[in-house]
């Protein structure tokens, strides 16, 4: 769904710092075997020494099922993954 940003939502740092960041997540999902539309997708803000996103990937159907979620870590500054970890 190509689209072309209108100049508010360019010039909100913290949304195009989220979308990078969420794009490059995503491709490592993705490289990870995870299936993007079947999961649920929780984002947090980390503002630390280094202030980064933390893109949680989970199933969407979480009843009675433990463990199975991907953790990435991607630094807000420069999109790049800081951390990936997978449950058990």
């Amino acid at each position: 769904m190509p689209g072309t940003l209108s100049p508010e939502v360019l010039e909100d740092t913290v949304a195009v710092s989220l979308a990078r960041c969420i794009a490059a997540a995503n491709r490592a999902a993705k490289e990870a075997g995870i299936d993007l539309p079947q999961s649920l997708v929780t984002i947090t803000e980390v503002s630390d020494d280094k202030p980064h996103w933390r893109i949680n990937y989970g199933p969407k159907n979480y009843h009675n099922r433990r463990g199975g979620d991907l953790l990435i870590e991607v630094d807000a500054a420069d999109a790049t993954i800081q951390t990936v970890l997978r449950g058990q």
